[in-house]
C-alpha cells in the first residue's frame, strides 16, 4: 500500500512566500561567497599573498596584453599576486567587520538596556557619554585611538567597537523605554523578579531583532572605516593583505595605467558594503511592524 506524504498547508506556504517577499538573493549570495572565500583562503589562493618577486612587478591581468594565466588578476608593485591578496583581504574584512560589529553590539545593547530600564542618574550618565561619543567624527576618533594603541588587527576590532557602540545604545534605549511599560514586564515585577532577571529574560529577547538589524546596517559602515584606516596607514599593518591597504599601495599606479591595483580591491569593498546594506534594509522592513503595516 503506497504511503501518502503529508502536504504542506496552503496557509503555511503563503506565510513563507510573504515572508521571503523581496528577499535580497543576490546580496546574500555575494556575502556568503565572500565568507566562503575568507574561510578557505588558504586553499583558494594560488600564491603567498605577502611574498612577491620584483621580476614580476606590474604584470597586468591575464586578458590584457602582457598578462599571464599564472597571475589572473595581475601583480602589484612588489610582484605579489593580486588575486591571492584579494582572497586573503576578504578574510581580514570579514573578521574585522563581523567581530567589530559584535563587540559594538554587545557593549551598546547592554548599556542601552541598563540605561532605558533603570532610568534616573544611570540613564543620564550613560546618555551624556553617548552624546559626547556621537559628537566626535567617527573616522577622526578612530584614527586618534589607533595612534594611541598602535595599528594591529585586534586593536582595530577593539577601536571600531569602542567607536560605534553608541549607535546601538541610542536605538536599544528607545526600545526599552517602550518595553518596560508593557504588561509582561509589570507582571514580572509583581512576581518579585529582580531587575537583572527582568533585563536578561524579558527585555533582552525583545530587543534582539533591533540589534540584529542595526548590526547588518553597521557592517557596511565598519568595513568602510576599516578600509579607510588601512588606506591611511593606521589600520591593518603591512604586509598583511587588506583591501584598504591595497588601495593605498595602488593609488600611485592608477594614473600610469595600473588600474587593477585600485579598481579590483575597490570593487570588492563596494560589493560587500552594498550587499550588507541591502540585506539590512530588507531585515529592517521585515522585522519592523510599523513598516509592515501591522
Amino acid at each position: 500500500m503506497a504511503m501518502r506524504s503529508e502536504a504542506v498547508p496552503l496557509s503555511s506556504r503563503g506565510d513563507l512566500v510573504r515572508g521571503l517577499e523581496g528577499f535580497p538573493l543576490l546580496p546574500v549570495t555575494i556575502l556568503v561567497s565572500i565568507g566562503l572565500v575568507a574561510a578557505f583562503a588558504g586553499l583558494l589562493a594560488p600564491y603567498d599573498p605577502e611574498v612577491g618577486s620584483l621580476a614580476l612587478r606590474f604584470h597586468p591581468p591575464a586578458w590584457q596584453t602582457g598578462g599571464s594565466i599564472d597571475h589572473l588578476l595581475g601583480t602589484d608593485h612588489l610582484g605579489r599576486d593580486v588575486l591571492s591578496r584579494l582572497i586573503f583581504g576578504a578574510r581580514v574584512s570579514m573578521v574585522v567587520g563581523f567581530t567589530a560589529v559584535m563587540v559594538a553590539g554587545a557593549i551598546g545593547t547592554c548599556l542601552g538596556i541598563v540605561s532605558g530600564y533603570l532610568g534616573g542618574w544611570v540613564d543620564q550618565v550613560i546618555m551624556r557619554v553617548t552624546d559626547t561619543w556621537l559628537a566626535l567624527p567617527a573616522l577622526t576618533f578612530a584614527i586618534f585611538l589607533t595612534a594611541i594603541v598602535g595599528p594591529s588587527e585586534m586593536n582595530i576590532v577593539i577601536i571600531l567597537g569602542a567607536v560605534y557602540w553608541t549607535r546601538y545604545a541610542r536605538v536599544i534605549r528607545g526600545e526599552v523605554l517602550s518595553l518596560k511599560q508593557r504588561e509582561f514586564v509589570r507582571l514580572a515585577i509583581v512576581a518579585g523578579c529582580s531587575k537583572v532577571t527582568i533585563m536578561r529574560r524579558h527585555i533582552l529577547p525583545n530587543v534582539l531583532n533591533s540589534a540584529i538589524v542595526l548590526g547588518t546596517l553597521m557592517l557596511g559602515v565598519v568595513i568602510v572605516t576599516e578600509a579607510s584606516l588601512s588606506f591611511l596607514g593606521v589600520g591593518v599593518p603591512p604586509p598583511k593583505p587588506a583591501w584598504g591597504l591595497m588601495l593605498a599601495d595602488g593609488k600611485k599606479g592608477l594614473m600610469v595605467g595600473y588600474w587593477w591595483l585600485t579598481v579590483l580591491p575597490g570593487s570588492c569593498i563596494m560589493l560587500m558594503v552594498l550587499s550588507a546594506n541591502l540585506l539590512g534594509d530588507w531585515l529592517r522592513v521585515k522585522l519592523d511592524p510599523q513598516l509592515r503595516q501591522l
